[in-house]
Parts: C-alpha cells; sequence; structure tokens
C-alpha cells in the first residue's frame, strides 16, 4: 500500500501516464489487484471492478481513458461490458482472456477492442501496451485536428488521413484506432510486404516478437471489414496491401 502510494504521488507528474484514468476489471482478486499496482506505478489514474453491471457503472460515472477488461466476468461478461461501454463513449480496450482462442480475439476486436493480450502475460508488457494504445489514440486525436491534404485511394478503397475514415466502394467503414493504424501503415507502402515485427514495431511501438499474433488477428479482422482480398499473406513473411494494377 506505501508503495502504491508513493508512486502515485512521487512519480505521477514525471511519468508519460500522468493523470491519465485506467478502468481495471477483472474479477480474479489476486491479478486486479497486480494490474492496479503496476499501473499506479507507471503514474496512472486506477479504479477497478470486478464484473460486468460495476464495469459498465464505473465507466459511465468515472469517463476512464481506457479500460484493461477481462473476457471472462460474473454478471455479464467483457465482450458484452465492451460493447455497453462503446455505445456510450468511444474509449480504447485491452482485452484480457485466459484462452489462447483466435475466434475468442477476433470477436472481442469485432466489438470495439482495440488489443488483446493472453493470460498469462508479463506486468510489464502490459503496462507498455497500455502506454502506447494511449500514445496512438493521442496521435489520432492530433490527426483529426491537423489538416492533411487529399485523400489516399488505392482503387475501390479510400482512405482519409484527417478524418481518421476509410470508404471502400463509397461506403464508410468503422476501424478501431488500431486497424486505422494498421491499414495506413500497409498503405504507405502498397504492395511492399511488410514483416510481423515491422507491423508490431510501427504500429503497436512493441519491438517483441512474442506479440506476432496480436498482428495476426489484427490482420483478420481488418480483412473482415475491408475485404480478404486486399491483404495479400506471404507465408513465413508477413504482409502486403493489394492495389489495381497500374
Amino acid at each position: 500500500m506505501d508503495q502504491t502510494q508513493t508512486s502515485q504521488g512521487g512519480t505521477a507528474a514525471a511519468t508519460p501516464g500522468a493523470q491519465r484514468r485506467v478502468l481495471v476489471v477483472e474479477d480474479d482478486p489476486t491479478i486486479v489487484d497486480a494490474i492496479a499496482a503496476r499501473l499506479r506505478a507507471e503514474g496512472f489514474q486506477v479504479q477497478t471492478a470486478t464484473d460486468g453491471p460495476a464495469a459498465v457503472e464505473t465507466a459511465e460515472a468515472w469517463q476512464p481513458d481506457l479500460l484493461v477488461l477481462d473476457v471472462m466476468l460474473p454478471g455479464f461478461d467483457g465482450l458484452e461490458v465492451c460493447r455497453r461501454v462503446q455505445a456510450q463513449r468511444p474509449v480504447p480496450v485491452m482485452m484480457l482472456t485466459a484462452r489462447d482462442d483466435e475466434t475468442d480475439m477476433l470477436v472481442g476486436l469485432g466489438v470495439g477492442a482495440d488489443d488483446y493480450m493472453t493470460k498469462p502475460f508479463s506486468m510489464r508488457e502490459l503496462a507498455a501496451r497500455v502506454h502506447v494504445l494511449l500514445r496512438r489514440v493521442e496521435r489520432a486525436a492530433l490527426a483529426a485536428h491537423t489538416p492533411r491534404s487529399g485523400i489516399l485511394r488505392l482503387g475501390e478503397l479510400e482512405i482519409d488521413h484527417a478524418q481518421r475514415r476509410v470508404r471502400v466502394r463509397g461506403a464508410d467503414v468503422h476501424l478501431t484506432p488500431t486497424e486505422f493504424d494498421l491499414l495506413v501503415c500497409l498503405a504507405n507502402t502498397p504492395r511492399a510486404v511488410l514483416s510481423r515485427e515491422q507491423l508490431l514495431a510501427e504500429v503497436w511501438d512493441w519491438a517483441d516478437a512474442s506479440g506476432t499474433r496480436t498482428v495476426d488477428s489484427h490482420i483478420k479482422a481488418l480483412r473482415r471489414k475491408i475485404g480478404a482480398e486486399r491483404i495479400r499473406t506471404v507465408h513465413g513473411v508477413g504482409y502486403a496491401l493489394e492495389t489495381p494494377a497500374a
């Protein structure tokens, strides 16, 4: 307890997480306490909830900047929490799952989660991912107020950097901040193959190759939204954004 209080009072102003609010939703007392302690030590303000209804109520009242959200919860699960919280206001979500199940990951991304981690995980990596996700959201807000000339058009795919909007055949496609940044990274060098490690470093600011499964799941989610044929897999290497032949 003393260590947590010292972290809040002594280092918050000097850390990247200073004054940012994180709601941690997890029903295991040991895990929720460990996550909360680590994030407070990183300079974040932290509140916790241990079931679905409490998570939605706390998110509405406290207005957190980010959710760390377990999938398996009493009351109703983390997927339903994500749906309800995102209906109130957009907020980045780091999903936690105890199962290394790609279907669960894709469903989580589909209801508005921005990233996920599979248990067991290191607290160091969790804290790093939280910092990265918040920086990405901040960059998105800045880009929305920074005029950029033109819209990138790659056949029937349109990417509007200023508004962070994507259209396919003229229809808007909703992407999470992470999915948008991933698409832009691929679109910056169309038809060029980018390795999973390159994408992880560019989009997530994370250099650990153990996170490449995160890239694969986000690619699958992105394909579902913009069309599977638009992203080519180069087995053993990475991915490339396909464009119409000149």
